[in-house]
């Protein structure tokens, strides 16, 4: 055992479990919350162009979202097995796994990227953008830029997952926030430019505003400009955290030779990763079901779906945060062989976010309208409006059960049991959801309302599965000795 891998793992596998929890979970949150921001901010700024912007961010997000939850899963079984290595204390496994994460998702972010910039068209179709029509124009352009800066994102996402296994969690919060900064900055005027832009008025300088468009005529580029923004930022920060993983700043500290593939390291990966892949592509699909759902019900439902959709990322990425930090946390217990421990990180983390999310559901739902009403202004809102309300305060009673789901799926990762999190997620999140929503929709015609009542009744469900799962005690079998083995074996190939 190295003296840096000793002292991570003592870190989080000694001493009370809630201060180490809370020092992981902390920049987690704030990192998350910092992330969303990315959204929150797009969808205020193309806000200020109608329903029709609006809708065609809708519409994009969940085809982003898949592509990224490809991606994402296998950087997550990285995330596991540095996480179990470093609990055993084996500096010489983490940097392998870190090297053939970062050398094989690249690889993969660039072919999803190509990909999705051909396909773009016809993947917004099958969710219900209507081809021809203006907010179809708007979601491909849109998402065909997002698509050109998948590697961007993918950069980052490998630099933070890595770090989340080591147990640095502060290194990335930092890198997020100058990125969500830049992105602030950029958004106003790459969308609105000199011409409209409330930016102006809001400082005062409107005359200001009025020479400036006078002199250069730029207008923004619309929709466009919120993508563009968003794929700078992003890959600037990506860059630095590729600087940082190699000048061994961060206490992970990669060479070029451990970015040299090695098929058995590849093939652990994939087995860990291609199942979180499909859970999490699962929950993009879901997605993408509902969008497709309520366009049945018309492009305000859809606009509204998108609205509180993001608003519930923006509230829920705190729990998504916790059971980030329970992976973590009982990936590097049972690397150090102490699954009681890693149990008892679980129930402390549902006790403090459970109770948490009873008061922010009852926020939620009493000042659902003033929400709703800070995404959208322009014609139509009023309908959109009514549609958001009626998502959240039929969503957000659900989300104190859902706070402990997460947290017990962020055990089943962090034990590498992400075959387990795959069914729940596939016969819960997306099976459960669909045939209930299809069912409300299509054959009793709830429309739009319909959708809603399919995802909060699915929430119970897959609440329900979990805490069946976690209670039987399976998954925290440890995958670390075998994947000592084939780790061993790759060094010597």
């Amino acid at each position: 055992m190295t003296a840096a891998a000793d002292e991570q793992a003592d870190r989080f596998t000694d001493g009370a479990i809630l201060w180490p929890l809370l020092t992981l979970a902390g920049p987690l949150v704030a990192t998350q919350l910092l992330q969303v921001t990315y959204n929150f901010t797009d969808t205020f700024w193309v806000g200020q162009l109608g329903a029709d912007a609006v809708s065609a961010l809708s519409f994009s997000w969940p085809l982003v979202l898949l592509v990224i939850s490809v991606g994402s899963g296998i950087t997550n079984a990285g995330t596991i097995l540095v996480s179990q290595n470093t609990g055993a204390g084996d500096d010489e496994r983490v940097t392998h796994i870190a090297g053939q994460t970062l050398a094989f998702v690249s690889l993969l972010a660039i072919g999803l990227s190509v990909l999705g910039v051909i396909i773009a068209p016809q993947l917004l179709a099958l969710v219900g953008a209507t081809p021809g029509t203006e907010i179809h124009h708007l979601a491909v352009t849109y998402t065909r830029i997002v698509f050109l800066g998948i590697p961007f994102t993918f950069g980052f996402f490998i630099f933070q997952s890595l770090l989340r296994g080591w147990g640095d969690v502060t290194t990335p919060m930092y890198l997020v926030t100058g990125s969500v900064v830049l992105n602030v900055v950029l958004d106003p005027f790459f969308l609105l430019g000199f011409e409209g832009n409330p930016l102006f008025a809001w400082f005062g300088l409107s005359s200001l505003q009025a020479w400036l468009f006078a002199v250069t005529g730029f207008a923004g580029f619309g929709v466009e400009g919120a993508a563009v923004a968003t794929v700078l930022s992003r890959g600037l920060a990506a860059a630095v955290g590729l600087w940082l993983l190699f000048s061994g700043r961060t206490g992970l500290h990669l060479t070029m030779s451990d970015l040299r593939l090695h098929l058995k390291s590849i093939w652990r990966l994939l087995r860990i990763g291609i199942p979180a892949s499909i859970d999490q592509s699962t929950q993009a699909v879901s997605v993408t079901v509902m969008t497709a759902l309520a366009a049945l019900a018309g492009a305000n439902a859809v606009a509204a779906y998108g609205i509180g959709n993001r608003f519930t990322t923006l509230v829920w990425f705190p729990t998504i945060a916790m059971g980030m930090a329970v992976e973590t946390m009982v990936g590097q217990n049972l690397g150090n062989s102490r699954p009681d421990r890693a149990r008892r990180t679980v129930y402390v983390a549902i006790a403090l976010f459970a109770t948490i999310f009873i008061g922010i559901s009852a926020a939620t739902v009493w000042f659902a309208q003033p929400i709703v009403n800070l995404f959208i202004t322009g014609q139509e809102a009023d309908a959109v409006v009514r549609h958001g309300v009626d998502y959240l305060r039929i969503i957000a009673p659900t989300w104190a059960i859902m706070a402990a789901f997460h947290i017990m799926n962020g055990a089943f990762y962090g034990a590498g049991s992400t075959e387990l999190s795959m069914a729940l997620g596939v016969g819960t999140l997306w099976g459960m959801r669909a045939t209930i929503a299809i069912g409300l929709v299509v054959v009793v015609g709830f429309g739009a309302t319909g959708v809603w009542y399919g995802i909060a009744l699915s929430n119970v469900i897959a609440a329900i599965a979990g805490t069946v799962f976690f209670v039987r005690g399976r998954w925290s079998e440890n995958i670390l000795e075998s994947d000592r083995t084939q780790l061993a074996d790759a060094n010597q190939s």
